[in-house]
């Protein structure tokens, strides 16, 4: 019976070896090599190879335009997404600021809402014919009504979209302020805001820096606002190189390549220099009793009143696209063109339904466009993006969670060894490189029958949807690892001691021990991942194709095309319509993992216990 369990568990050893390999270099070195090698395997006009002419190409050409334009969007970024993220955390956690919990919903709501939906939204509001620029223009005629385009545009949203991190790590950090040494600074003397710049400030300097480095490589790697706002920088370029070919321009491909290795570099370095920062060790001393940090009072009538205006200054701009949004999904197709409300005609036309659509011919003749206005859940195109996204994204959040649990798992096992090492930095191995590199390695490595899997095309037709599954996993594998990696130093070793002394196989002591302690953070993490995932552009917009539109592409490709050719009528409202549903979604998520999913055992026992006595109460029944 025992070499019947040694022979199962060592092939078993021998099989997850064996996949855990072939998954790493197929899915992750060997795209990533190829394109380094397309870089140096370019052929000039006669057909003879030039391994440096891309190089020659990239220094002679406009493409470093690409690389500045990106350089200088995510230097910019960081001292703007810093002021705004730092101000909207002190303002509602540090400050004591009359309406503080709304101001926080406010500052919170990109939680719920980015990429596409996000940028989409800033777009109807702010662009020349935007509602708001409008207003704006009439009561500043001066006004330049194409202000928000290019760089201008893209720094401005993304400024707002990208303090997420702050409004949650941030927050934490600024929650976790002994407060004992702040009022002992008060009580030496020292003003508010010498405290906040001589006390608090350092402590959050660690957190400080891990945003600002994760910032500059957000606008680096910026895909969704330049794309849609016209900025030229590198991710869009690869993009467009990756769908081109040699007969409209030189060596295309070849070009996307240095591009994306050139991120990966900037990538490369800049994380090297955060796990550096980071394993010196930063410690602060405090007393033993640690105290709940107290609000701090401004004073200074001048400083607490600008501080105020402040505040609801940055509540407006954060809260007038999701208001508006939300207004004009209600609205009929010749409000939403004109972007002025009708309060007198509100429709569901844009959730539901379809209606005819008349219009005049040039010439004079009255025709119409059978079920052409159509709602988001009765138009064949939007129920199909979302159905393709909600299963993609479910089962590749899925597959990272049973991924790395049993890697995490395997890490702990062997801990101190050079197994577990390897294990844990092959699943780090994709937050080295940027997405794109990552997307764009695969859709050319790929895009032949390859003998590695099997002589199969995995870009032909419906391959492609099992390409980008493969791709949202492995983008996701860093984040549930770090997460899920910290969920396990919550087991006790004496748990499992005790359950291998009474006999219980390894697997059941998983299954039955280990499992149900790690369970919250491992739903936690799938619903971050499928959150974010559920509504991605840059990978949908890398491996576009008409087996594969995810949900976002599917919302910015009917835009496009609204009203052309009579079809796509009521695009706008339908992407407002879209906009809401995706806030619904990922405002439940978001409830679930940081509502219901923070709660301790004795919260969630109580709980249990009052939706008992509630369901008693409305049956009849007795506990």
């Amino acid at each position: 019976m025992k070499n019947n369990s040694f022979d199962a568990g060592f092939i078993a050893k021998i099989f997850g070896f064996v996949l855990f390999v072939y998954l790493f270099m197929g899915f992750m070195v060997m795209p990533c090599i190829n394109t380094l090698a397309s870089i140096f395997t370019t052929r000039n006009a006669t057909g003879l190879p030039e391994p440096w002419a891309v190089i020659k190409f990239f220094l002679a050409g406009t493409m470093p335009l690409f690389v500045w334009n990106s350089l200088k969007l995510a230097v910019c970024l960081v001292i703007t997404v810093n002021i705004v993220g730092i101000s909207i955390v002190l303002l509602t956690e540090y400050f004591d600021i009359k309406g503080a919990n709304i101001l926080r919903m406010g500052y919170m709501t990109t939680l719920i809402y980015s990429g596409v939906a996000l940028v989409t939204g800033y777009q109807f509001l702010y662009d020349s014919n935007g509602m708001m620029t409008t207003w704006l223009s009439q009561m500043f005629p001066l006004m330049n009504k194409q202000w928000f385009s290019d760089f201008n545009a893209v720094l401005f949203t993304m400024t707002f979209a990208c303090t997420s991190n702050h409004a949650l790590f941030l927050r934490n950090a600024i929650r976790g302020i002994d407060y004992n040494t702040v009022e002992a600074a008060r009580n030496l003397g020292a003003s508010p805001f010498k405290v906040l710049f001589k006390v608090v400030m350092p402590t959050l300097l660690p957190t400080l820096f891990s945003l600002t480095v994760m910032t500059f490589i957000t606008g680096l790697c910026a895909m969704s606002a330049p794309t849609l706002l016209g900025y030229n920088s590198i991710n869009p370029e690869i993009v467009r190189l990756a769908g081109s070919s040699a007969a409209d321009e030189s060596f295309p491909q070849a070009r996307a390549a240095l591009l994306s290795v050139i991120l990966a570099m900037f990538t490369i370095i800049l994380l090297s220099v955060l796990n550096h920062y980071e394993r010196k060790g930063h410690y602060l001393s405090v007393s033993k009793t640690k105290a709940k940090l107290v609000k701090q009072k401004i004073n200074s009538p001048f400083w607490n009143i600008a501080a105020h205006v402040y505040a609801y200054i940055l509540f407006i701009i954060y809260m007038t696209p999701v208001v508006m949004i939300v207004l004009f999904s209600f609205q009929n197709y010749p409000a939403i063109r004109s972007k002025m409300l009708n309060f007198s005609d509100w429709t569901l036309i844009n959730y539901f339904g379809t209606q005819n659509y008349e219009y005049m011919t040039s010439r004079g003749r009255l025709r119409t466009r059978v079920g052409s206005i159509s709602g988001v859940f009765s138009n064949a195109d939007a129920v199909g993006g979302i159905r393709l996204s909600f299963i993609m994204s479910a089962v590749a959040a899925a597959l990272a969670c049973v991924i790395v649990v049993l890697a995490v798992s395997y890490i702990f096992k062997h801990r101190n060894k050079m197994r577990a090492l390897v294990t844990e930095s092959c699943l780090l191995f994709p937050w080295l490189l940027p997405t794109i590199l990552i997307c764009y390695s695969y859709r050319i490595f790929f895009n032949r029958e390859v003998w590695y899997v099997f002589g199969n095309n995995l870009y032909w037709r419906e391959n492609v949807r099992f390409l980008i599954i493969m791709a949202y996993t492995v983008t996701k594998l860093p984040f549930a690892l770090r997460m899920i990696k910290a969920a396990f130093y919550a087991i006790d070793d004496e748990l499992e001691e005790a359950a291998k002394n009474l006999g219980a196989s390894p697997v059941y002591t998983f299954l039955k021990v280990k499992l149900p302690i790690i369970l919250p953070s491992v739903l936690a993490v799938f619903a971050l991942n499928f959150n974010a995932l559920f509504t991605e552009y840059d990978m949908g917009a890398t491996f576009q194709s008409s087996y594969g539109k995810t949900y976002a592409m599917i919302i910015q490709n009917m835009t496009m095309e609204e009203g052309r050719e009579g079809y796509n009528i009521n695009a706008s409202g339908r992407r407002c319509a879209s906009t809401v549903f995706i806030m619904i979604v990922s405002g439940i998520i978001l409830y679930l993992v940081y509502g219901v999913g923070a709660r301790d055992l004795g919260e969630r026992l109580e709980a249990r216990k009052r939706w008992k006595r509630r369901w008693a109460r409305l049956t009849g029944k007795r506990l």
